[in-house]
């Protein structure tokens, strides 16, 4: 392998904001400039923190379950520019 030329990889701890559930794992985000946070884990170390909005823990295909996900007000947005849909019998 070519040295320098490969992002670091190592522990870094994922928290999934719509379930508020976080795991550990390894990946090239842990030299990342996107990684701004830091947190304690479980076993006393600090590892850095990237908040992920939906995870397969909490993914409706893997879950079974619909949710709707609205961080940035794009549904308020949509309903605005093309009215709000209302059932019909």
């Amino acid at each position: 392998m070519k040295k320098d030329i490969h992002p670091e990889y190592g522990p870094v701890v994922f928290r999934d904001r719509t379930g508020n559930l976080t795991f550990l794992t390894r990946s090239t985000l842990a030299g990342s400039k996107r990684v701004t946070n830091t947190i304690e884990w479980e076993d006393g170390n600090t590892y850095p923190l990237y908040d992920v909005d939906i995870s397969s823990a909490t993914h409706p295909f893997y879950t079974g379950k619909r949710t709707v996900l609205d961080t940035a007000g794009q549904v308020s947005k949509f309903e605005k520019r093309y009215g709000k849909r209302t059932a019909t019998k």
